[in-house]
């Protein structure tokens, strides 16, 4: 009987299409402005810049209610705290940092 079993499964085996080969992985979407805040933040080297130019922000008590959100969108809610000048000054470092 077990090896009736044994025989069907290997037949079965042998009948099944061969998987599909698996979709070449992405590269990583470059990390920038527009990349929410906790994507910034979980890797080291932009989470560098964020502290350098930001040192508050990732300590902020708010960080939860905008961690989804990207700089440019937080920028125009910041009430002057992230000024344009302050986006184009970290721009280039997040694009270098990685």
């Amino acid at each position: 009987m077990l090896t009736t079993l044994l025989i069907a499964a290997a037949a079965l085996q042998a009948q099944a299409p061969a998987p599909a080969p698996a979709a070449p992985v992405a590269a990583p979407a470059k990390l920038g402005l527009d990349t929410p805040i906790e994507q910034l933040v979980a890797n080291p080297k932009t989470k560098a810049v964020l502290d350098a130019e930001l040192p508050t922000l990732a300590a902020h008590p708010s960080f939860e209610l905008f961690k989804a959100m990207s700089l440019r969108q937080l920028a125009p809610m910041s009430q002057g705290a992230l000024t344009d000048e302050m986006l184009g000054k970290i721009e280039p470092k997040l694009a270098a940092a990685q």
